[in-house]
């Protein structure tokens, strides 16, 4: 089958008001400089400090790395669209990107289960921590976390490329993903549709629900802990959830329909492309007395050394 005579999308972006295209140009910029240099920050603090060798922090520079990655394969193009003519993207390149998206999506959603579940051996259970998580358990986690992601893709890119596409072509979205293009099939798409809701709707709201427990029994372990450690732990838990909710629920939104309105979908998504990306470094460094000061040793550090 393939795509029958389509060779390239136009994407109809985030909205047709053209004097709010400026605007929102320069504030997206804004927001990609934004995820890149604080991701990166936070990604250069770990790997350039001794925080590194704590598997919460070694998860955390992945996950950074991650937001890089995920963000860039949707905002350079939603960006250099607000001021196109002609927003098209060839049949390639929107398999492409709803691959990447995809599978930098999915590998961040494994490293926030990561983590969820480093807490919990930390928290609950203290003893067995350095045996539950060392290293090569470290890089095992993330290596599972990529080939797990990396199906999950694949299986979504070769679902699409059996798709005949013969007629319209204009994406209601401002990146390729699965359920606009599926609107654009032609031929009978529900089974499709009702299949990816299961495989990935539900894969969503089980995780989320896994990891709220998670942090629910790591923080009724808490309560019988010293005020001191327990403030701590707090802190970094509550960051970690914040992170969750604000990458999850809008996740949700869009994997489970409530109604059949793709606009929403639009806002949700801009949610995990954009605003999750760009406050997760803030969330996890403004809260975290370890990255402050990681972060003063190593960049004062390079002052210095600069400076002699």
């Amino acid at each position: 089958m393939g795509h029958e005579n389509i060779t390239e999308f136009i994407l109809l972006g985030l909205f047709s008001d053209e004097d709010a295209k400026i605007a929102c140009f320069v504030l997206f910029s804004l927001c990609y400089i934004a995820i890149l240099s604080g991701n990166l920050l936070v990604l250069l603090t770990i790997r350039g400090s001794r925080l590194s060798e704590q598997p919460m922090y070694f998860f955390l520079s992945y996950l950074s790395f991650m937001d890089v990655c995920f963000t860039s394969t949707v905002a350079p193009k939603l960006i250099t669209d607000l001021l196109a003519q002609r927003k098209t993207i060839s049949y390639n390149s929107c398999m492409a990107q709803m691959f990447y998206a995809h599978f930098f999506g999915a590998t961040e959603i494994f490293i926030l289960v990561a983590m969820a579940y480093d807490r919990y051996a930390a928290i609950c259970r203290p003893l067995h921590y350095m045996v539950i998580m060392s290293r090569p358990v470290c890089y095992i986690i993330v290596m599972a976390s990529i080939i797990g992601a990396f199906i999950h893709s694949i299986l979504h890119v070769l679902i699409m490329v059996e798709l005949p596409f013969c007629g319209p072509n204009r994406i209601d979205h401002y990146f390729c993903d699965v359920f606009p293009l599926l609107k654009l099939a032609c031929t009978d798409t529900s089974l499709l549709v009702i299949a990816i809701i299961t495989t990935t709707g539900v894969m969503s709201i089980l995780t989320f629900v896994a990891l709220v427990i998670s942090y629910l029994i790591i923080l009724s372990t808490l309560r019988t802990r010293s005020s001191q450690g327990r403030r701590k732990a707090l802190s970094t838990c509550s960051s970690h959830i914040t992170v969750v909710f604000l990458f999850f629920l809008p996740l949700i939104f869009t994997y489970v329909p409530m109604a059949d309105s793709v606009s929403n979908d639009k806002v949700f998504a801009l949610f995990y492309t954009m605003i999750a990306p760009m406050f997760n470094p803030l969330i996890y460094t403004l809260r975290n007395t370890d990255m402050k000061n990681a972060m003063r040793k190593v960049w004062c550090w390079h002052k210095r050394s600069e400076g002699k």
